[in-house]
């Protein structure tokens, strides 16, 4: 018998692309999307035919969301080296010197 649902493969793709590219509040959702689809599709309850386009498009979620918790991870430790630098400061050259002796 063979499976009728022919899958969210294109969806998937879709919220992939946008989640890596603009939107990365859509990258996990992606990845968990993917992740679901290639489970029924290993069970036999969707077509395989949407096998690459949900693989695709599960990569491209767990790639954004991998960038989101750099961008994160970035942003924190921006913010910390701010406010360190930020509470040296006494003139505009001293935010400079700070900069500087982190580069």
């Amino acid at each position: 018998m063979a499976a009728q649902d022919p899958g969210r493969g294109t969806l998937i793709l879709v919220l992939g692309i946008l989640g890596f590219v603009c939107c990365g509040l859509l990258a996990p959702v992606a990845w968990i999307m993917g992740k679901q689809d290639m489970a029924k599709i290993q069970a036999g309850q969707i077509a395989p035919e949407a096998e690459q386009l949900t693989k695709i498009g599960m990569i491209l979620g767990m790639i954004g969301t991998a960038l989101i918790i750099l961008y994160i991870i970035g942003g924190c430790i921006f913010g910390i080296i701010t406010a360190i630098a930020g509470s040296k400061v006494k003139t505009a050259l001293d935010v400079y010197d700070a900069i500087a002796c982190i580069m």
